[in-house]
């Protein structure tokens, strides 16, 4: 019996091709080549006309959106196609939801299936029973052979044994154990990496670190000639994966991600590659082979990544950023729990402020809100206070990472000129061992030779720059000054060169939170130090209308006795000469003291106001005795004369009743007055 028509034979055959992965792309091409051949026998039954639909290649059928599946049952259910031709049911569907699918849709149009067994017709008892029974099949030997490879699989995983890719910076033994990669460059390349992370504290500190010095960092490649190490300027992705990855710290890991499956458009979905929490991961075996870095640094250095993402919660620390809130971060409210948030203002500067309780009553807007000026200076004096006595091991080791960080580009240039040097050598002898008249293989020989001596070139002269310009060493003059200066922390921490990022990292590294508590005129703060310790600060609030630039008690009160005794400019002069300078760190002006003067309602200074109060000057003084200046000076340091003076260098303030005290008369009477060196003579005037 003939099953195939002429109404199958109008319409034209559809050849479906697929394998599952890449790799069968490159490995298993033969499978590849018996699908194309189906257009031969399709050509040999009558087809003229011939679609071949291969869009799927290198796609599993598994839980995957497949293009080329539905162009087919497209083809199919739009009367186009009058036969469906695969090698074998496998390659159609691999589960028996699709499979019945296109059998129910070909015996509603008339399509034929054929494979390399015989033709079937879908509309036939006998045949849609064949077919059915070879899709059940197909799904079972598709179920059986996944079952026996993923328990292959984990046994192999549980002894350790088990690598689909090996780490950059690790090879493979004979005996299949991970060991240091020895070659040199790769491996100093990664301990890099983790020194200057430890040194950062960030992974995109490290990776702009590394491309300003122009360092390149070890990338694994697999290609036809396998796995391979390329040399390329880093990447943010590739900085994480090797902080985050687990096997430099020793340790073997398997499940690190899995699958989920969800329903989308009726059809089930996989998500692969979903990353599993630690508890989830399969196979957990730590000291499995040599780290570059101890366990506890590789857990310390998680806590540092997961801490610097920023839009990960309330309850995250984040990065440490340039900016005035150096507390940002580590204060959390002592009301509702939650992580105070900084904003910044550009005349108020910065402001700390918790929204927590706005959710759960809307007309109170927020727990707490406050300036960071006060708070700021307050932790930092107790966190200075603390770490002092380490003020000087931190000065060594500063000197100690100067002259390292110098070491490091210059060892990575010297390693990459090594292997450079290598490389061409060998190019050189591949050059010589190949006849000169072949000209057709000397010719790419040399260019390879040629770019091999043009790479040396560059790093030698990239090392000679490197080794020309980098600073000289430290001096004894600069040793002894960053050495006192380990000695005096808070001149180190208000230096200009001092970042608000430094200073955080610092705040950051002995600190855990800080619990804010909000009281009727100050805020209570409670220190939870790295250690376990705690600490209590308690912190003035500013009133309503009061500013952080506030002028001290003692300036406010000197600026008041001297507006009784001289004029603004007068004032501004005396304030400078001794140093005093305004709240926001000013020189004073004749305007700056007027300013400060209506704004505390104070009254100016006018003519002939001492003589009103019965007071004069020095220079008064001076001219109502008829003596000389320093016979006026020696008789108020004999408290002889009773004078004020309201700071070093302002006016004296003397009683005009106090000339005529006996005893200053007897004094200036009996010249005890005159100074007594013997030396001191009287100049007269004619």
């Amino acid at each position: 019996m003939n099953k195939i028509t002429t109404d199958h034979l109008s319409r034209a055959a559809y050849i479906y091709v697929r394998q599952s992965t890449p790799g069968q792309l490159i490995n298993n091409p033969e499978s590849r080549r018996r699908q194309y051949g189906l257009k031969e026998r399709a050509r040999a039954l009558g087809w003229e006309h011939i679609i071949v639909i291969d869009d799927d290649l290198g796609h599993t059928a598994s839980g995957t959106p497949r293009l080329g599946f539905d162009n087919l049952l497209a083809g199919v259910c739009g009367g186009a196609a009058g036969a469906v031709f695969a090698i074998e049911a496998s390659r159609l569907a691999r589960n028996g939801r699709d499979w019945h699918t296109l059998l129910e849709y070909c015996a509603l149009v008339n399509c034929l299936i054929i494979d390399e067994d015989g033709v079937h017709d879908p509309k036939l008892t006998n045949d849609r029973l064949v077919l059915g029974m070879r899709g059940t099949f197909s799904e079972l030997e598709l179920s059986i052979l996944r079952q026996r490879s993923q328990e292959a699989k984990r046994l192999k995983a549980a002894r350790g044994d088990l690598y689909s890719l090996v780490a950059v910076g690790y090879v493979r033994n004979a005996e299949n154990k991970l060991k240091m990669d020895p070659n040199k460059r790769a491996r100093e390349a990664i301990h890099l990496i983790f020194r200057k992370f430890a040194e950062f504290g960030s992974v995109r500190q490290v990776v702009l670190w590394l491309k300003a010095e122009g360092i390149e960092m070890p990338i694994v490649v697999y290609g036809a000639e396998g796995r391979m190490v390329e040399w390329k300027l880093p990447t943010y992705d590739t900085i994480h994966r090797k902080l985050t990855n687990p096997v430099y710290a020793g340790t073997y890991v398997y499940g690190r991600t899995g699958s989920q499956i969800s329903i989308g458009a009726g059809r089930k979905q996989i998500t692969r590659k979903v990353r599993r929490s630690r508890e989830e991961w399969e196979v957990l075996i730590h000291d499995h082979h040599e780290g570059y870095i101890s366990r506890e640094e590789y857990e310390h250095n998680q806590r540092i990544i997961s801490g610097n993402a920023n839009m990960k919660g309330v309850m995250v620390v984040g990065s440490a950023r340039e900016g005035d809130g150096l507390l940002a971060g580590l204060l959390r409210c002592g009301q509702c729990g939650r992580k105070l948030k900084v904003f910044y203002h550009r005349q108020r500067g910065a402001h700390y402020l918790c929204h927590g309780t706005f959710r759960d009553d809307p007309q109170r807007i927020k727990c707490l809100a406050f300036g960071n000026f006060r708070v700021d200076a307050a932790v930092s004096e107790e966190v200075l206070r603390v770490i002092s006595p380490l003020g000087l091991d931190a000065a060594l080791q500063m000197i100690a990472d100067r002259e390292g960080a110098v070491t490091d580009r210059l060892q990575q240039i010297e390693l990459a000129l090594e292997q450079a040097r290598y490389e061409a050598t060998r190019a050189h002898r591949q050059y010589n061992a190949v006849d000169p008249e072949n000209r057709l293989v000397v010719g790419d020989l040399e260019r390879r030779w040629n770019e091999r001596l043009a790479e040396v070139r560059r790093l030698e002269d990239e090392f000679r720059i490197a080794h020309e310009t980098q600073p000289p060493a430290l001096s004894e003059v600069e040793r002894v000054e960053i050495l006192a200066l380990g000695t005096d922390l808070p001149r180190l921490w208000d230096h200009p060169e001092a970042t608000a990022a430094t200073r955080k990292r610092i705040l950051r590294t002995v600190i855990e939170e800080i619990i804010v508590t909000l009281e009727t005129d100050r805020l209570r703060l409670k220190l939870h130090w790295k250690g376990g310790d705690h600490t209590t600060l308690e912190v003035a609030r500013n009133r309503v209308g009061e500013s952080r630039w506030k002028t001290n008690v003692e300036t406010d009160q000197l600026i008041r006795d001297l507006a009784r005794l001289a004029p603004d400019k007068s004032i501004a002069a005396i304030l400078n000469r001794l140093g005093i300078h305004t709240a926001k760190g000013h020189t004073w002006n004749q305007q700056r003291i007027t300013t400060f003067r209506n704004d505390h309602q104070i009254a100016v200074y006018h003519d002939g106001e001492r003589a009103e109060r019965g007071e004069l000057n020095l220079q008064e003084a001076v001219a109502r005795l008829g003596v000389s200046k320093m016979t006026v000076i020696r008789l108020i340091r004999d408290n002889l004369l009773p004078a004020k003076q309201t700071c070093i260098g302002a006016p004296y303030v003397i009683r005009e009743a106090g000339l005529d005290l006996p005893a200053v008369r007897c004094a200036i009477k009996d010249g005890r007055a005159v100074s007594p060196d013997p030396r001191q003579r009287t100049l007269e005037f004619q």
